[in-house]
């Protein structure tokens, strides 16, 4: 055979034969490719074999247990099932046309977002959308990005941080907070109206896993270690801690209730990156289903009331 003939394939090639050469990829055989696909098994072969006369090359390796692609095989399967998939993401955005958004969507996030931010708005989401099953993922800041980069999640929601590695997400600006130390009403800092990091280091931190990058960079900028007196896994219980006296520890402003301002003093806290980044997290290179997609705008469009506040434990 000769060299890829890329007219050729465009002409004359029909998108139930490339659909079948997936196939006999997928299955190692062209027999059970033709049941796969319910053609006959000589239908089947005649028309791999025509489509490698129109390429002309070599597509498939035959054997006696079956096929396998060969190394052009094996690239013109790669494009193939990216038209699949462009194929299914074309059919998806029709038929929300026509009978509305449906689907999965799987969102991850942390739950310092999820309750004064998210929770909401998925709320209104889902009512807006009901064909649509929701799953929800509560996970630590860390692992949000993770989840959408290896398919776990279609969007996730995180706040910036130090050691998030961005690679293979979409990033999008969505909201911004403000970072408040914490400290006991009885506490010698809760005179004061605002705070630095510094001055909470001489203290029993308190810290949850989201918050201990920023606190060991903050750290590490005044040439100090940071090891925080006590590690807990949620905001709810350091804040509970800070209300027994047990220590000070740095949260976003939108966790604190009226109740919390009863018994803990909130303080400004005085640092650049008091200032808390969240950021929507999408697949780099993935297209967005409709239902992803429909999410994405509605965060972007209504973002809601960022003074509300809501209990957090």
């Amino acid at each position: 055979m000769g060299t890829f003939n890329r007219l050729h394939l465009i002409r004359q090639v029909d998108l139930f034969t490339l659909r079948l050469f997936l196939s006999a990829i997928e299955e190692q055989q062209i027999g059970r490719a033709a049941i796969r696909e319910n053609i006959a098994a000589s239908t089947a072969t005649k028309r791999i074999q025509v489509l490698e006369d129109i390429a002309g090359i070599q597509l498939l390796e035959r054997g006696p247990k079956g096929v396998v692609p060969s190394p052009v095989g094996a690239v013109l399967a790669r494009y193939v099932r990216q038209i699949m998939d462009s194929l299914e993401d074309m059919r998806s955005e029709i038929t929300e046309f026509t009978d509305g958004v449906r689907g999965d969507l799987a969102i991850a996030s942390a739950r310092t977002i999820f309750v004064p931010y998210l929770a909401r708005e998925l709320g209104e989401y889902s009512r807006e959308h009901p064909l649509v099953a929701l799953s929800v993922h509560d996970v630590e800041n860390v692992d949000i990005v993770q989840q959408v980069v290896h398919g776990e999640a279609d969007v996730g929601v995180f706040a910036a941080a130090y050691e998030l590695d961005l690679d293979g997400v979409e990033v999008t600006p969505y909201r911004q907070d403000r970072l408040v130390a914490l400290v006991p009403r009885n506490h010698w800092l809760s005179e004061r109206t605002s705070v630095t990091f510094q001055d909470l280091l001489l203290e029993n931190l308190i810290a949850v896993p989201s918050m201990l990058g920023a606190y060991r960079a903050a750290a590490r900028r005044l040439e100090q270690e940071c090891e925080p007196s006590y590690t807990v896994r949620s905001a709810g219980v350091a804040i509970s801690l800070v209300r027994a006296g047990l220590g000070v520890t740095v949260q976003p402003e939108c966790l604190v209730t009226r109740e919390v301002q009863a018994s803990a003093a909130v303080l400004e806290l005085a640092e650049p990156w008091a200032v808390r980044k969240i950021h929507i997290a999408t697949p780099r290179g993935r297209v967005l289903s409709p239902a992803a997609r429909g999410l994405v705008r509605q965060l972007l469009d209504r973002p809601g009331d960022e003074t509300e506040h809501m209990t957090y434990f």
